[in-house]
């Protein structure tokens, strides 16, 4: 494991993101979304630590978050990926400082986040359509045409195609810029914060 990973207290920090996700502060939102917090704290911490130890904390992360909202989707495969993709690049490149490059580097993951969980919610949505029309019996798509829409899909759970193509495709945009706007400023912070305590515990 990796230095920072070694210090109870640093790894610890994690536990403010599900914190921030249940405050969701409403004067850090943007069209009424907050944004991607997982991001924020992933990011800095994954380009100080390293691959294995950003995927661990992205591992870490994505089963907290799911924690807080159980269901069909995960956040795990894609805050592991970005967790080990950010600490490969964060010891193999120069060190990222550049605000524009923070800010990209969040754009992108939490683009990345947002259209897995939109995946997610299309395959179960296509899934529960398909178990449904099943169950109602081959007069189901004959009575949906005649009668209008079926009964049994409106009581699926979980997102439709028509909501992910509107709002959820909304809140992703939303999410993504507001994320994309902090980054510089939070992450960069973090970013000076954790490479001096590093440097200060390898001496």
């Amino acid at each position: 494991m990796d230095l920072l990973s070694r210090q109870p207290l640093l790894a610890a920090t994690v536990l403010l993101v599900p914190l921030l996700v249940l405050a969701s502060p409403g004067w850090l939102a943007l069209d009424g979304v907050g944004p991607c917090w997982a991001v924020l704290w992933l990011l800095p911490w994954a380009l100080c630590d390293g691959p294995f130890s950003g995927a661990c904390a992205g591992l870490a992360l994505g089963l907290l978050l799911d924690a807080l909202h159980p269901g069909g989707v995960t956040q795990i495969p894609a805050l592991l990926l970005l967790g080990w993709w950010w600490g490969r690049m964060g010891r193999r490149a120069a060190p990222i400082q550049r605000s524009f490059s923070l800010g990209l580097l969040a754009l992108i993951g939490t683009a990345l986040l947002g259209l897995t969980l939109m995946l997610q919610w299309g395959i179960l949505d296509w899934i529960g359509t398909r178990e449904a029309l099943q169950l109602a019996g081959p007069l189901a798509g004959r009575s949906a045409r005649e009668h209008g829409v079926n009964p049994a899909l409106l009581a699926l759970p979980g997102w439709r195609w028509d909501d992910l193509a509107g709002s959820g495709l909304r809140v992703l945009l939303a999410q993504t810029l507001i994320t994309a706007v902090l980054a510089p400023m939070l992450c960069s912070l973090q970013l000076l914060l954790w490479r001096q305590l590093g440097s200060g515990w390898r001496r």
